[in-house]
This record gives structure tokens, C-alpha cells and sequence, in this order.
């Protein structure tokens, strides 16, 4: 069966980035998706369309084609306020270099990394860490199938149920829906499902090259 409209896929895949593997799927803990669903990477899924399981794949895409050039409208200052969590300011998660999830408007989860702290405000970068990023993808297919009704109203893991946009908290998992300026902190951490990713920085998770509906398995 060859990948195409509302075909269940089960795949590896390793990211290179400027030379280094910076996210990975491997076997034991494959990335599953709906096809055609928008769950990744438009330019991902156009072109591992047509494959069959077994079959291999290898192929670039340019910023434009992946998550876009770093735009500085999209660092912001939020009041501490912003972080209060049942009536106190958490002042744990505002460190530098932290990633954060927000909400935006529609209900979105975008994650925001923490440059500077001040004291009473908090200026925080939006943008992906890929933005700006050649990606070099490479893997293997492993399965295809048709999604079932119930996983193409749910998801393959429920998560269409989870949010707007799917994404599991704080995996980086990537919804550029949103309102930059319309952002507030939903107040916590949050795991995701791509091995503890906050998207491709170190992270061998799948879920980060999408809108989160893409999940690496850990073998447990």
C-alpha cells in the first residue's frame, strides 16, 4: 500500500541540521501520523507521498519549506503576571533558557523559549529553533494503512481531543497559527511524546515537525 490521503504511516527518519543529527525517529520508537492531515510538515509529507513500506527516503527543505526565517516580530515581553498559576507568579519557570508553553487565541499551544528575565517583564522568542534552518531528512517507511474513522476524528493517539492544534504540550510540536502578541502562559512544562523534545534541540521526538499530531513510541 503506498502513502497517500488518510493512510495511517509508521516511519524513521533522522534530522540533520548544519551538519549534526538533531532529532531522530528510529524503529523501536517509530514517528506514526495520519497522511494528509497537515499533521507535519506540508513539504515532509509531499515527499515521502507515493512510498511503500521498505522503501527509503532522503531529501532537503530549504527554510521557506520548513519552518521559515526567524522573524523578529515574534519576540515579545510578557508581564510576569502572565506566569501566575493559581494566584502566584511561578517564578521557577521563568529562567533563561527555558522552554515555555503558551496559548494563544484560538486555544494553541506555541512554545517559547525565555531570553531575558527583568523585573517585571519577560522577553521571549517565538519563533521555532528550526527557523532560519536548512533540514536534511532521511529514513525508511515501515508501515501503511488505512486510518480508521475513529483515528481520523481522534487521531491515531487522541490527539485532535488534547487542543486545537494537537500539540502535547511543550513538545515543540510546532502550531504557527497564532497570534504572537495574543500569547499567554499556560503555566507549566509539559512532556510531549517525541522523547522529551522541545523541538529538534536535542530531541529525538517526530512531533516537533508538525502541528503535533505525530508521535515517536518509546519502547518501554
Amino acid at each position: 500500500m503506498k502513502i497517500g490521503q488518510n493512510k495511517a504511516v509508521a516511519l524513521t527518519y533522522e534530522l540533520e541540521v548544519d551538519g549534526q543529527i538533531v532529532d531522530r525517529c528510529p524503529e523501536e520508537r517509530p514517528l506514526d501520523y495520519i497522511h494528509g492531515t497537515r499533521t507535519l510538515l506540508a513539504k515532509f509529507e509531499e515527499n515521502v507521498e507515493g512510498l511503500e513500506p521498505g522503501e527509503s527516503f532522503s531529501f532537503t527543505l530549504t527554510p521557506a519549506e520548513g519552518y521559515g526565517e526567524v522573524d523578529p516580530d515574534k519576540v515579545i515581553d510578557l508581564p510576569k503576571a502572565a506566569f501566575e498559576v493559581n494566584g502566584e507568579i511561578r517564578e521557577d519557570l521563568m529562567v533563561k533558557g527555558n522552554t515555555i508553553p503558551l496559548i494563544n487565541k484560538a486555544g494553541g499551544v506555541v512554545p517559547g523559549i525565555i531570553l531575558e528575565v527583568g523585573e517585571a517583564s519577560v522577553k521571549i522568542d517565538l519563533n521555532s529553533p528550526m527557523a532560519g534552518k536548512t533540514l536534511n531528512f532521511s529514513g525508511k517507511i515501515l508501515s501503511v494503512r488505512d486510518a480508521t474513522e475513529k483515528e481520523l476524528k481522534e487521531g491515531l493517539h487522541g490527539e485532535y481531543l488534547q487542543s486545537n492544534c494537537g500539540c502535547h504540550g511543550g513538545c515543540g510540536g510546532h502550531c504557527h497559527d497564532g497570534d504572537s502578541q495574543e500569547e499567554g502562559c499556560c503555566g507549566g512544562h509539559g512532556e510531549g511524546h517525541c522523547g522529551g523534545h522541545g523541538h529538534g534541540e536535542g530531541h529525538e521526538g517526530g512531533c516537533c515537525h508538525g502541528n503535533g499530531g505525530g508521535h515517536c513510541h518509546h519502547k518501554e
